[in-house]
This record gives C-alpha cells, structure tokens and sequence, in this order.
C-alpha cells in the first residue's frame, strides 16, 4: 500500500485546510508550496486599516478546531492570522511548506501518472496529485482608468496597503466601494484633510452585530464547550436563510431590504447624501456588506462622495466625465481582485499538453463539484469554479472539498499508478445543474466580480452550504474516467 504523493499549491486556509484534512488521516505524503515567506494567504496580504472578515469567527475559522477566546464576533486581520499560525504549529505543518516557493507551470503525464510543476526559479517537482488551493480572491485587480500611469504621488490597491505613505493631512481618492473600502475608509477618515470617494454603485450595507467578548464570555466558551457550539450552529442557520433568500426563496429577501433600507436611513440623515447611497440594483446582485461605521464616515465634513464616472486619471488628481478634475494628494483602488481568473498566472496541462486556460475558452472557469476537469488527471481544486458563497463561511465549503479530496487520496493509495479525472458527462451534468439553479439569481442582474466577460457566473455557489456539503459528502468513482499509468 502506497500513498499518493501531493502537492498542495499555496498554504492560505484552503491550502492548509487539505493538510489538516490529510494529516487528521494519517496521510503527511504532501508538500505544501507557497510564493510568500509566511503562511495566511488574504489573511497575511490585507493589512488595510480596519482590515476584518465580515463572517463572525466562531463560523470563520475550522469546526475541529475552535477557539473561545476570539476576542470579538467579528475578528480583525491580526487575529486571524495568529488563529491560522497557531493552528498550523499545533499541528506541525509549517515543516511540510516550501516557502518562497512560486509555481509557474504544471503538466501531467500520461506515461508515469505524475504531475510536474514547476517553479519560478527553474526548479522541478514531481507528485501523484496536484491541489491548487490559491483561492479566487489572491490577485489585485486594477480598474481600466486612462491615465492610471501618469499620477505623480502615491496610489496602491487596498490588498497592497501603503503604509509608508502619510495619509494624515493629505488629501485622499478611495476609488471603489466594495468590501475592503467600506472598512479603511472610516479608519482613515478622521486622519485626513478630505477623502473623495468615487463611486459607481452605491453598496447594499447591513448594520453589522458586532461585540467585544467579554472575559466571562470567553470563559464560558471555553468550559462549556456546547455554549461554543450553539453559537457556531446559530450563526451558521442564519447564514443559511440568507442563502436561500438569495437562491430558492426570494421573498425571504423582503426583511433583509428592510433592515438595509432601516439602517440607511438612520445612518445618513442628509436626504442627498442618501440618494446617493441608496442602489439603483437587485439586493443580492452584488455582495452585501455589514458596517456601522461606513455611512457615519461618508457624512462628515472633509468627505465628498463622488457619483461622477471618472473620465482620466491625470498627474494631480481624477478628472470625472463633466469635465472637472478632483486634485488629490494619493489614490486608493479598492477595486477588487481578478476572482474570475482561475489558477492564473498558473500554465496547467492536461491530457495531450492540453492547456486549462484553452480548454476553459471564452466562457470560462467550470469543474465537476468546483473540484475536478475532464482530462486533467489527479487534479483536485480547492475554492474551485462556482464554490464561492454569497452567504455563509467559505471555511465550510473548503473541509467539504478537503474531505472529498481525502477520500480520493484513499482510494487511490490502493492503486499505485492509476489516476482520475471527472467525466465530462459528469462535469457537463453538474453544469447544466449548476446554471438552471443559476439562472434566476440576483446575481444574473447586474455587473459584479461574480460573472466574466461572457456573462457567465463562474464564482458563486447557488444555495445553502449544507447542500453542497451534501454533494461532496461522498467520492463516487462513477463520475470519474479512471486509468493506469503505462510506467508504474
């Protein structure tokens, strides 16, 4: 009996959710790669001001290893990156990292059953299994602004924090209003002389139930483990409903809008500042946001919202489309990341040198339960096409796939040489399922990071968790061409 040979690519909470998965199993065959000198992924990139996850921590973090003294519901960066670290010592994993390590291609083999990757320094790997685990949200993106060269002070991505850069005193453009920009922007507010933000929709904002938890709180949780439980169980149902709101039961949606369109109102007294921030587009379409201090931030004195398109951006500032130019100091891009891009800039070859990228085309990203392609052997995707959640802990959706993975690897440490890729009845079966449930989401409705050029939603998963948990609770070999290699 032998066991598979892995390599996990990047060692975020998908990379080490597998590695824990695998070890929890007694399997340490693995070799985890990972471009960076430390582990945490988004978590070890984002140190924005007021960086924090907007899932509170008794989901966010992984069921078999909780912790009672989080100490707040909402977590900041620093916290979970010390939750990640201390995880990955207590289970001995670093020991199984190659830091520093950046892989730029991987090709299978049909002859030996083996994949070869290799890195950036011209280096070469070999292993049964490939598991790229780089996540959707790892690569900045930048807007196509005109001009987005030619300024002449300071601009970074918020994922890319300047924090040599003085904000204090200067004045600021923030460009984009999604997740991250609803965050830095109240921390760097009172510092500055004026904060621009531009933006081109208003954001859905949900009043964010955040709380300090107290010591007798985390002494609780930490002897009475059920209390911890319950909490967990709590957090996880509501995150459920709201799934279905967004998915199977779009009436539940009415009460969300409400509390929303409550929490505007309250929030931003100025009737004209509130038409700006009010969306013009379906609740749902893009991701709803929760924070009690956004709309406060907007209505101060040294803040101007921007609704204008931006024209150009020139060496002293942002010229919008009527022609007036906004002089700024520094520029923010709270713009997003390149979630539609898939393993990129990964080269991946399958069967016949095929390249994904090619196979993928036009219309994108697409694999058997998020995890496994046609013709791409021995290759299990952790955070794959369509496993994103509008709703719910993305930790949850990872130890499912974890799990499936680890029920692959045993299956295989019986059969030395043979390998699996989905069949593309299968994959094309899960498609069809995937894009009838689809169809008639928010998220068909607007213009978000959720759907690619073609139109096509490559990202989100459409429904409760617990259905997908449900789909990969179990590693049927009926949906996978199996093969031996002719060298083994």
């Amino acid at each position: 009996m032998t066991t598979p040979s892995i390599i996990i690519i990047g060692a975020g909470f998908a990379g080490l959710g597998v590695a824990l998965e695998l070890r929890r199993a007694g399997v340490e065959t693995f070799t985890i790669l990972e471009r960076a000198a430390d582990l945490g992924g988004v978590w070890r990139e984002n140190t924005y001001p007021g960086a924090a996850c907007d899932v509170p921590s008794p989901l966010y973090s992984w069921s078999f290893e909780p912790k009672s003294d989080w100490p707040r519901r909402f977590s900041e960066q620093r916290d979970i990156h010390e939750y990640m670290r201390g995880v990955a010592g207590k289970h001995d994993l670093e020991r199984f990292i190659r830091f520093g390590t950046e892989v730029t291609d991987a090709e299978f083999d049909e002859q030996t059953g083996r994949w070869t990757v290799t890195t950036a320094d011209g280096a070469q790997l070999t292993a049964d299994i490939l598991v790229p685990a780089v996540g959707q949200l790892s690569r900045p993106a930048m807007p196509n602004i005109p001009g987005i060269d030619t300024f002449a002070g300071p601009a970074f991505h918020s994922a890319e924090w300047g924090h040599d850069v003085e904000l204090s005193g200067k004045r600021i453009a923030c460009i984009g209003t999604g997740a991250s920009a609803i965050q830095y922007i109240p921390r760097i507010q009172p510092e500055v002389a004026h904060l621009t933000l531009f933006q081109r929709s208003a954001a859905w904002v949900l009043p964010k139930f955040d709380t300090e938890y107290s010591t007798t709180h985390k002494a609780v949780f930490k002897y009475l483990p059920p209390t911890r439980f319950a909490e967990r169980f709590a957090i996880w149902s509501l995150f459920e409903v709201l799934a279905l709101a967004l998915t199977d039961i779009p009436a539940m949606k009415t009460p969300v809008i409400a509390l929303a369109d409550r929490h505007r109102a309250k929030q931003v007294p100025d009737a004209d500042l509130r038409a700006k921030l009010t969306p013009d587009y379906a609740a749902g379409c893009k991701r709803g946001l929760f924070s009690n201090e956004y709309f406060p931030a907007l209505a101060q004195p040294n803040v101007t919202v921007e609704t204008t398109a931006i024209e150009a951006i020139t060496p002293t500032g942002i010229r919008t489309a009527d022609g007036i130019e906004h002089e700024v100091d520094v520029i923010v891009y709270g713009t997003g990341f390149k979630g539609t891009e898939f393993l990129a800039p990964m080269n991946i070859y399958g069967i016949g040198g095929r390249k994904l990228t090619d196979v993928w085309g036009a219309e994108g990203a697409r694999a058997f339960l998020g995890l496994s392609v046609p013709n791409f052997p021995n290759l299990f995707m952790m955070y794959g096409p369509n496993t994103n959640v509008g709703s719910g802990s993305i930790i949850y959706m990872l130890e499912s796939q974890a799990r499936y993975i680890r029920q692959v690897v045993q299956y295989l440490t019986d059969r030395p040489g043979r390998y699996l890729a989905a069949r593309p009845n299968a994959e094309q079966q899960w498609d069809d399922w995937l894009q009838r449930r689809l169809k008639d989401t928010p998220w068909n409705f607007c213009s978000s990071w959720y759907r690619n050029a073609a139109g096509r939603i490559t990202n989100n998963w459409p429904g409760a968790t617990v259905l997908y948990r449900w789909k990969t609770k179990t590693f049927d070999l009926a949906d996978f061409d199996e093969a031996q290699a002719d060298a083994r």
